[in-house]
């Protein structure tokens, strides 16, 4: 693992192998694009990695103490899996803290070996450990797979998501 201001956050065992769970660097925003657009929705949504925008959120989000963007890590320090974490905290549910789960993504070369319910595991006993009474995502209606996925790791559909496109 690489030292350009990696910060751990905790490993993951898979198949004999140990993953680093590392917050994201500035040099990984490029491979967190690519993961981000290696899908049928993202292929439509995502610019140039290289684009200024990308640099920008990755500014905000790195300086913000309620954002954890992470990235998984092999040995060789193969980018092999990606989420964004945002805590929340507010009034409702008597002041508790809130976690929300984002733009979650596991390399092709390693999706359907578990490490997506491996990574899903730790972020929730992360936010569990961290405060938060509660994490909730959002996935696209177009992926039942998904719904099934964490349905499976005990999530509930219980709310209606909307969303209003500002530009």
């Amino acid at each position: 693992m690489t030292s350009e201001s990696s910060t751990e956050l905790g490993q993951l065992r898979l198949g004999g192998q140990v993953l680093h769970i590392v917050r994201a660097r500035n040099s990984d925003v490029t491979g967190i694009v690519a993961l981000l657009a290696d899908d049928v929705l993202g292929r439509s949504r995502e610019a140039d990695p290289d684009s200024q925008s990308y640099q920008d959120a990755f500014d905000a989000v790195d300086a913000d103490s309620n954002q954890v963007l992470l990235v998984v890590l092999t040995p060789e320090d193969q980018l092999v899996a990606t989420a964004q974490v945002t805590f929340i905290p507010g009034l409702s549910r008597g002041g508790a803290l809130r976690a929300q789960a984002e733009a979650v993504r596991v390399a092709a070369t390693h999706r359907g070996a578990g490490l997506g319910e491996a990574l899903f595991v730790w972020i929730i006993e992360y936010c569990t450990a961290r405060g938060a009474n509660l994490l909730q995502l959002t996935t696209d209606r177009k992926r039942a797979d998904a719904v099934r996925f964490y349905e499976r790791l005990g999530f509930v559909v219980s709310h209606h998501g909307l969303k209003l496109a500002l530009n």
